[in-house]
């Protein structure tokens, strides 16, 4: 019978010497190139089946128009909400139903949304929202990334040389990026309700929004 006996030992490293930690950023403004289009409408009553007819009659109509204009990433129609809730008076007695659809129209084709949210006469535009598209954001971040990491390493060579060495490699790097905050759309209320009582285009107008990347982490001075 044979006993083995393993012994650990815990090994104190040094403290790294001559190690740098910074950071750098870069920020890309874009257009924003994505409109999101939101139209609605409500419908009250006393009968709930009455309500729900009414509102998928109105749905159906806005679906029909709306899909004559429809191109994959150019115009995507899709619904929204569809709510049904009771209306109730002081006591508590039930007095009726009150509910509500949505219609979403989104892309990157502004006027042919614009042109077809202003076709709908079933529904009228509730919110109008502007983003990023996918593929403009990978490019934008691929940009803002590139800059970063150029002012990075800039940073560092430059402190390097002010504490007087020769330069620096690498020791850990982190890149993380985000979206800045959007310009909302100026889009006035009474034109929206003007345009959506017409066939007249919603009058819209897209701002621009930020791509931030940074980078941070350590480099050994050498």
């Amino acid at each position: 019978m044979s006993t083995t006996v393993a012994w650990s030992q815990a090994v104190t490293l040094p403290s790294p010497q001559n190690v740098l930690q910074l950071s750098a950023n870069a920020t890309v403004e874009v257009q924003q190139d994505q409109l999101s289009m939101t139209l609605s409408t409500t419908r009250d009553g006393t009968d709930a089946s009455t309500v729900q007819a009414q509102l998928k009659s109105a749905l159906d109509a806005a679906l029909a128009e709306a899909r004559k204009s429809a191109q994959p990433g150019q115009l995507d129609v899709q619904t929204g909400n569809f709510t049904m809730s009771p209306r109730r008076s002081r006591d508590g007695k039930l007095t009726g139903w009150q509910g509500s659809a949505d219609l979403i129209l989104e892309g990157r084709d502004f006027p042919r949304i614009a042109q077809t949210a202003g076709r709908i006469s079933t529904l009228t535009v509730r919110n109008v929202g502007f983003s990023l598209s996918r593929e403009q954001q990978a490019k934008v971040e691929a940009e803002a990334q590139g800059q970063a990491i150029d002012n990075f390493k800039q940073r560092a060579d430059e402190l390097a040389k002010r504490l007087g060495f020769a330069g620096y490699t690498l020791r850990e790097v982190s890149v993380n990026s985000h979206l800045g905050g959007p310009i909302q759309p100026r889009v006035m209320a009474m034109e929206m309700a003007k345009a959506a009582s017409s066939d007249a285009p919603v009058p819209i107008e897209a701002g621009k929004t930020s791509v931030v990347v940074n980078v941070s982490g350590s480099v050994q001075l050498k």
